[in-house]
């Protein structure tokens, strides 16, 4: 059990060390303009996906992607739309106010479940989601001072279609809903196509882009999705941060993309009130673990 918690909390590390490399990806093209990255990205992310569902299910595919219905096709279409979202958050505002505000997805999450779905939520999370906007608010105010406030919308678009993915997929939790993110590759490649002026990109940036598609979100997506079988749902959350501090040191180290005051403050309240609602949510689970074994050894 110890040697199966180890391997999920690795592989969410590895799957955050993978996305936490967009910002550095990105700062490197050389020419090509955020749609055609997201065209080779997305097409390459799909095809990636797709081969590894044919090595796990093989000649059941075709039932695999039908399993899905009609809900994993709108997952898929919310979750393509973000990923757009994404690759401009990065391409319009600084690596550390882009992942930080897509960092805050937990906390986004379990609002909306708790004003829409009507799930209960602690005092200590409501307090964590409000310190939160207030480290968001932050780094808002930096992309209105710095001129750069819509990559920063961009990501709180990144924010709200994670949130919705979540809430769609929530009534199919039996079913693998991988084939549907395979798809959402296909809604970022498609979507790409009508606002691309060419496919003509050069070399260099055509394996930035299809490492982006194949490394970067694919393998980093898959690490994440397999992990969440070994380890609890707020663990997946907490140690996935790996990704929001990563992303800024590389850009800094690689092109010298410092964070401003405004962007490291409202950063780290971030950072602390989502780690600190992860490690709760932890704690409370655990607990609930701990009842439920204690009930089972009493029927025995």
């Amino acid at each position: 059990m110890e040697r199966r918690y180890g391997y999920g909390i690795t592989l969410v590390i590895i799957g955050g060390f993978f996305l936490s490399t967009s910002g550095i990806l990105l700062r490197n093209i050389e020419a090509a303009s955020g749609w055609q990255i997201l065209f080779y990205r997305g097409f390459t992310f799909s095809l990636t996906l797709f081969l590894l569902l044919l090595l796990r299910y093989r000649s059941n595919i075709g039932s695999a992607f039908r399993a899905i219905g009609r809900p994993g096709l709108w997952a898929a279409l919310v979750l393509g739309l973000g990923s757009i979202c994404y690759i401009f958050a990065i391409l319009w505002t600084t690596v550390a106010n882009a992942v930080f505000i897509i960092g805050a997805a937990p906390l986004a999450t379990a609002f909306v479940a708790w004003l829409v779905l009507g799930e209960r939520t602690s005092r200590f999370g409501v307090a964590a989601m409000l310190v939160s906007l207030a480290g968001i608010g932050l780094m808002f105010a930096d992309g209105l001072l710095e001129g750069r406030w819509l990559g920063n919308l961009a990501a709180l678009g990144v924010v709200t279609s994670f949130v919705v993915f979540l809430l769609i997929i929530r009534d199919k939790r039996g079913t693998d809903m991988l084939p549907a993110t395979c798809l959402s590759g296909i809604v970022m490649g498609g979507v790409a196509y009508f606002g691309i002026e060419s496919l003509t990109i050069s070399n260099h940036d055509l394996a930035i882009a299809i490492t982006m598609g194949c490394l970067q979100f694919g393998v980093g997506f898959w690490c994440f999705t397999v992990a969440t079988r070994y380890i609890m749902a707020s663990e997946v959350a907490l140690f996935s941060l790996t990704e929001s501090i990563l992303g800024p040191i590389w850009v800094w180290i690689g092109v010298g993309e410092t964070p401003s005051l405004l962007t490291l403050v409202g950063s780290a309240v971030v950072l602390l009130s989502v780690s600190a609602y992860c490690v709760n949510g932890i704690r409370a689970e655990r607990r609930l673990l701990e009842d439920y074994r204690r009930l089972n050894a009493g029927d025995d």
